[in-house]
């Protein structure tokens, strides 16, 4: 009996382990955790064209949405749709700081045209005339 109590509570400690680090290296919660920082990550699983990408910059959450299609020589990500879901976070934001979000897109993905739904649409348009 007493060899088997010893089994369960190793066996807890080791489930207690297993979901610790489990919880540390999870990517969602180091997004969660830089959004909180104001710092810049990008979250994204390149391999799977379906799932969509996060970039937290400056305490904004920003998704993406990665479009499929042909180039001359290869099928890539050749369309990307970026927007963020609380537009009163965008405050105090500007050109620059979204000229550094499309960059940062586009060294993961360099054949993609990226475009940014409103309100960062029509702020890119002005910046750009």
């Amino acid at each position: 009996m007493l060899w088997l109590i010893r089994l369960l509570i190793l066996a807890l400690i080791i489930y207690l382990f297993y979901r610790s680090l489990k919880y540390i290296i999870d990517p969602k919660r180091k997004l969660e955790l830089a959004q909180e920082q104001k710092r810049f990550y990008f979250l994204d699983d390149q391999e799977n064209v379906r799932k969509n990408f996060y970039v937290t910059y400056k305490g904004v959450l920003f998704e993406g949405e990665k479009y499929l299609g042909t180039t001359e020589d290869s099928f890539e990500v050749v369309s990307i749709f970026v927007w963020v879901n609380n537009v009163s976070s965008l405050k105090g934001l500007g050109c620059e700081d979204f000229h550094y979000v499309q960059n940062e897109i586009k060294e993961r993905y360099p054949k993609a045209k990226i475009d940014w739904k409103s309100p960062i649409n029509e702020l890119m348009r002005k910046s750009d005339i």
